[in-house]
């Protein structure tokens, strides 16, 4: 059954009304053969929990439309004689205001789970994804990279003195210092580059088919928007970054600790730096070159306000 519904999930939009329509035909010819002592109308729900579960919420309302009037037609066409001419046409209205319930519940159910889903990925503060989140995605492009012969790059962000914003001027502060970041990094990387917020004032930035030469554009260039942002609001923070370029298979928990390592190689530097690396080049940690390239950028324009 999972499988089905996962198969379903994965049609064009656009197919699941149609595939409605179809099962909507079949289920009235059942419901003329077997005749007027047997009724079939619980079977047209099929077709409108399809589509209001896999479609949308209106084309659901016009599956229940249509539903509603084919069991209409189907007993007047049956000629079973009726007390009241006006029978059949409370039957049907009472079918398509069952249907009608099932489709709004369902679609209110349907917004409530996609809300807790969303939640469950993304943090709360910032409105990036979080930790969580942000592994799965960072594995999926890891996969897609190494299956395409595609470099990805990994940026890992520290807001340098954020326990002294937080201390000094209020935890609401400190909110909107997380909450600038992430905008601030959102308008300066592509669409398909993937910003979270991994915890504190701890940040990551993934950007697929990203080679080394081309993170460094980048990257330089959301340091330079971070640091104008927080200068508007005279906020006692710098940016500690460190960044991996892959060229090759890696392994994404890798590259983050590799990341991570970089960002501290930073810090104890002075903070307020960029280090770059190359993910199957000596180990950063022992590379004095990596050192020299956090001095250099800091003497570049990124010092220590």
């Amino acid at each position: 059954m999972n499988r089905l519904l996962d198969y379903v999930d994965t049609l064009p939009k656009k197919l699941i009304p149609a595939i409605a329509i179809v099962m909507v035909i079949i289920v009235a010819y059942l419901d003329d053969i077997s005749g007027f002592e047997l009724t079939f109308s619980v079977f047209y729900l099929l077709p409108i929990l399809l589509v209001v579960w896999f479609g949308k919420t209106t084309h659901a309302v016009v599956i229940s439309i249509v539903s509603a009037l084919v069991s209409l037609w189907i007993d007047l066409a049956s000629e079973h004689p009726f007390s009241h001419p006006a029978i059949p046409v409370w039957n049907a209205l009472m079918l398509l205001a069952i249907f009608l319930i099932i489709v709004f519940a369902l679609s209110e159910i349907k917004v409530l789970l996609e809300k807790e889903r969303l939640s469950a990925r993304v943090d709360f503060v910032t409105g990036a994804l979080n930790g969580r989140a942000f592994h799965e995605i960072a594995r999926a492009e890891a996969m897609r990279a190494d299956r395409h012969m595609h470099p990805l790059t990994l940026a890992y962000l520290d807001v340098d003195n954020f326990k002294q914003v937080n201390d000094s001027l209020g935890h609401s502060i400190g909110d909107s210092v997380l909450r600038s970041v992430t905008d601030a990094i959102r308008h300066n990387i592509r669409s398909s580059d993937i910003v979270a917020r991994l915890g504190g004032d701890e940040f990551a930035i993934l950007l697929p088919e990203t080679d080394r030469d081309h993170a460094k554009q980048a990257i330089d260039k959301v340091q330079s928007m971070l640091l104008a942002a927080v200068s508007q609001h005279n906020w006692p923070v710098t940016f500690s970054i460190g960044v991996v370029s892959c060229h090759k298979p890696c392994k994404v928990d890798e590259l983050i600790k590799m990341a991570d390592a970089l960002m501290y190689t930073v810090k104890n530097s002075g903070k307020n730096g960029v280090v770059y690396h190359i993910y199957d080049t000596p180990d950063p940690l022992t590379h004095q070159a990596m050192v020299q390239t956090a001095d250099a950028t800091q003497r570049s324009g990124h010092g220590q306000r």
